[in-house]
């Protein structure tokens, strides 16, 4: 069977903020369709800024960047954004904040309340569409903000540390769910996060970069089966594979200190 052609791919991609140093330094791969690339690695080495270049937020300086092989503005109807801070409008009710990207497209309101209803089951939080954004926990918000990213159908998932904030116990049920909903709708994802156990058991290629510059230290596969769950954190190959990528960050980060 043919291998399809990447859904990103960078070749020697070059990012600076106008006279200043290098961000980004020859960075090369690409991930094919239903991938989900974790990007780790220490602060300041670009992950969120590598994340903003697939996005068309901003431009590369050089080099080559395709999604689903066009440029990135020209894919950006495919991709959907979820930041580390929810960024939900406070004087709009959760059925609002959903419906609000999906009115700015032009969607008609009754596949917009289609959709809307259709996203907060997924993320299990039918009972909130009428809640204000003031009267959620931090998980759930995150919940919403996820939501309204796949109203948007997107092909290409990008998360900026989304759990960052949240307390572990949180974070990892939502790491099982963010995965439950990944098995019905099968996009492409790329995650940043600065926890490595979060890298393996959410993964199936783990990019470690470095820094200054900015560039891709070592592509990281994770064979193990999905789905994954309680039992996955609990086995053995997991546990290897989280003492083998913390091992290459510290070198990294050694490195760039």
């Amino acid at each position: 069977m043919p291998v399809p052609p990447p859904i990103v791919e960078l070749q020697d991609v070059l990012k600076r903020f106008g006279d200043g140093p290098l961000v980004l330094d020859r960075v090369s791969f690409a991930a094919q369709p239903g991938d989900f690339v974790s990007l780790i690695g220490p602060s300041g080495c670009g992950k969120s800024t590598l994340l903003r270049l697939i996005a068309g937020l901003t431009p590369h300086t050089s080099g080559a960047l395709t999604v689903d092989g066009r440029s990135p503005d020209a894919a950006a109807a495919d991709l959907a954004f979820v930041f580390q801070e929810p960024t939900l409008l406070p004087w709009l009710t959760v059925a609002a904040n959903i419906e609000l990207p999906l009115s700015l497209r032009g969607i008609a309101p009754a596949e917009r309340t289609t959709t809307r209803r259709r996203v907060l089951e997924l993320v299990r939080l039918p009972e909130k569409a009428d809640a204000y954004p003031r009267q959620l926990s931090g998980g759930q918000k995150m919940r919403v903000s996820i939501a309204r990213a796949l109203a948007l159908s997107p092909k290409i998932l990008l998360l900026d540390e989304p759990f960052g904030a949240l307390d572990e116990m949180t974070r990892e049920h939502l790491n099982e769910e963010l995965l439950t909903i990944r098995e019905r709708h099968a996009w492409t994802a790329f995650f940043v996060t600065h926890s490595v156990s979060e890298a393996v058991f959410l993964s199936n290629r783990i990019c470690v970069m470095s820094a200054n510059p900015g560039h891709v230290h070592t592509e990281i596969p994770v064979p193990l089966p999905y789905p994954r769950t309680e039992e996955t954190r609990l086995s053995r190959p997991y546990h290897d594979l989280v003492a083998d990528v913390s091992r290459i960050l510290r070198s990294v980060e050694t490195v760039t200190v």
